[in-house]
This record gives structure tokens, C-alpha cells and sequence, in this order.
């Protein structure tokens, strides 16, 4: 793959750190379909992704560019960010897995690199937003939740909660070294909002999924396991298979993070709960029966125990983040399955599963 050079002067690009990845890309695609020219900056570290470059380049030659460099490189990412028009925050260390074997390294690409980017827009004179994508592991394991296990799924006791899922007032409770280091990120981008002026927000992500998702068992599940079964390759489930989780097709996150960025002077230094909702709450078995259903293959699964900072249940409340930049219904989970599994076929003889999440340092 030839990397593109920087956008070309006197133009003021999109930043998307992590660009090459899943969400970036397909971000970076529906920007530049809107006639912004975009920069990715991205260490190109994780398994595959160089494809989702070629792929932006070869839709959009003349709106896309590239900077190959890690997130923890200071002189690259205030070099990128010289010129910015926004930041999009995507570069990440991804797994729970990895943080859990090298603390230290999840630490300086996650915290430390959110704090060089953000220092880099401090010293701009003009006030850049940043939109930076979070994780609702910074609430924990939420193990004080009484949940019951019910028609094969746990759901809250409480019906309120059941009926909307977790809300933003939900008290933080950093598990993991992955949670901590993504936690206290996200705490750095809304204080700069607070302490500094800076235009940022935060988006606390629950299970995206959709095309050009290279997933893993501990990060972009859903995809993991339509590969996987396509592939005719053995699953591994943490836990019971009966943990419910909401998922949001990417076109929908896209149009989110678009949209904040347009309301970025309204929604300064908060922090936002992004998912499916409760009406795309699945457990992993209704996952993988649909992924089976849909590939009209049957998945070989392999469970193992429960790992730590494990949610037996999260579902985002969405309420705040749709009213506040004028979210329509997302896409149901179903047709959403369905469009992934399209994009798998239609790209079968590609090398689209990634290593496991052990092997893995994103950017």
C-alpha cells in the first residue's frame, strides 16, 4: 500500500486518529462523501487494517491523505492537528486482554496519547473541537445492579432501569487497566472543555458493529463471530452466553459523531451513553442464532469462565445523546446482522479475521 502525504497546504482537514479502523473509516468515508477532505493518522498496527486505506483512497483519492504514526508520537499528532478543522479520537489500545498483560502500554497509548493530542489543539490559537470515543467500561462491572436471569437473559430487577438501560448518572467505577486508562482519557478531554475552553465531548460506547470490522473475541464481537462462523472456525464465549449487550449498526454511530460535531457549542464537555439501546438489547446466544441463520451454518462454541471486569448486562440508555443532537431510531439489530453478513459474503475470499484480542495493539 503507497501512504498518501498530508493534506495539502492552506486546506483544513478532518483529523481522525485511529482513522484506519473500523469506525474511523467509515467515518473518514461519509466525511469525504460530504466533500471534506480527510486526514488519518494511524499506526496501522492492528491486523487488516491497511485494506480500509485502500479502500478510502480508491473511493476518494483526492479527500483522503495519511499520516503512518503512532498515537504516542508528539511531533506527528501536533503536526496533524496543526491545520485541523476537528479531531475525531478514535486511536486506541482495544483489548481488555492486552491492558490486563501490559498495563503500561495501554496506559501510554490511551491516557498518555489522549493528553499529547490534547495539548497539541491547547497550544492553537483557534479552538478545535475534539469528539473522543470512550467506553462504557468506565462504569464497571455494574455487579451492584440486581439483576435476574430471565427467559435467557439477565436483565435489571428493577423495571425502570429494564425498560431504559444505564444512564449517564450511573457513578463511574473504572475496572481493568483498560477501563482505567480509557477512563481517565475521556475525564482529561472533558476537564480541557472545563479548565481550558476547548470544544470536546465524549462518547461512551457500547458494542458497534458493521462492514469493514476486523473484530475480535474482546472487541468488535459481533463481527468476531459472524467470521468465525462464516470461516467454520470454533467460538469462544466468556461467561454463559446469556449477558445482554446493546449493539448499534455503524452507519449510526457515524451519523452521531457527524452530528455532534455540527452541535459541538451545545454539547461542550459532556459525556454522551452511545448504543443500540434498549431496543437492540441482545444476549450473545441471539447474536450467534442470528449469525447462524443468516450464514446457514451452526456455530461450534467453546464457553470459558467468566473474565474480570465482565458486565453481565449493559444496555445504553440513549435518551440524552438522541435528544441532544436530533438522533433518529436506529437501525434494528436484525437488518443490521443482516447488512454485515451481506458484506462478509461479498468479500469472502479476503483475509477479514483478525489474530486474537491477546495479539493486539491497536493505535
Amino acid at each position: 500500500m503507497t501512504l498518501a502525504a498530508p493534506a495539502p497546504i492552506g486546506l483544513s482537514p478532518v483529523l481522525i486518529t485511529g482513522g484506519a479502523g473500523f469506525i474511523g473509516a467509515n467515518l473518514a468515508d461519509r466525511l469525504a462523501q460530504d466533500g471534506e477532505h480527510v486526514l488519518l493518522l494511524d499506526s496501522l498496527a492492528r491486523h487488516g487494517v491497511e485494506r480500509n486505506v485502500d479502500w478510502l483512497k480508491a473511493r476518494h483519492p483526492s479527500k483522503i491523505s495519511m499520516v503512518a504514526a503512532d498515537v504516542r508520537d508528539l511531533g506527528a499528532c501536533a503536526d496533524a492537528a496543526s491545520s485541523a478543522s476537528a479531531v475525531f479520537h478514535f486511536a486506541a489500545q482495544v483489548a481488555v486482554t492486552t491492558s490486563l498483560v501490559e498495563p503500561r502500554e495501554d496506559f501510554s497509548v490511551n491516557a498518555a496519547g489522549t493528553l499529547g493530542l490534547l495539548e497539541a489543539l491547547r497550544a492553537r490559537a483557534t479552538r478545535t473541537p475534539l469528539i473522543f470515543a470512550s467506553t462504557n467500561k468506565v462504569y464497571g462491572d455494574l455487579a451492584n445492579i440486581p439483576l435476574d436471569l430471565k427467559d435467557g437473559a439477565y436483565r435489571p430487577a428493577d423495571e425502570l432501569l429494564a425498560r431504559r438501560g444505564i444512564a449517564e448518572s450511573q457513578p463511574l467505577d473504572f475496572h481493568t487497566p483498560y477501563g482505567c486508562s480509557k477512563g481517565a482519557a475521556e475525564q482529561y478531554v472533558l476537564d480541557y472543555a472545563r479548565s481550558f475552553g476547548l470544544p470536546t465531548a465524549v462518547m461512551r460506547m457500547s458494542c458497534i458493529y458493521g462492514p469493514r470490522q476486523m473484530g475480535t473475541e474482546d472487541q468488535g464481537w459481533v463481527a468476531h463471530f459472524l467470521l468465525k462462523i462464516a470461516a467454520g472456525e470454533p467460538i469462544t464465549i466468556f461467561g454463559d452466553g446469556h449477558q445482554v449487550r446493546d449493539i448499534l449498526f455503524v452507519d449510526d454511530a457515524v451519523q452521531t459523531y457527524v452530528e455532534a460535531r455540527r452541535r459541538i457549542g451545545r454539547i461542550a464537555g459532556r459525556a454522551f451513553n452511545l448504543g443500540g439501546g434498549a431496543a437492540n438489547a441482545v444476549t450473545v446466544r441471539d447474536v450467534i442464532a442470528r449469525a447462524e441463520a443468516l450464514l446457514n451454518r451452526q456455530a461450534a462454541i467453546d464457553f470459558q469462565p467468566w473474565r474480570a471486569g465482565d458486565q453481565r448486562y449493559y444496555v445504553s440508555d440513549t435518551r440524552q445523546v438522541r435528544a441532544a443532537l436530533g438522533l433518529p431510531a436506529p437501525l434494528g439489530w436484525r437488518e443490521g446482522m443482516a447488512r454485515l453478513a451481506d458484506w462478509i459474503r461479498s468479500n469472502e475470499n479476503a483475509e477479514l479475521s483478525a489474530p486474537t484480542a491477546f495479539e493486539q495493539v491497536g493505535t
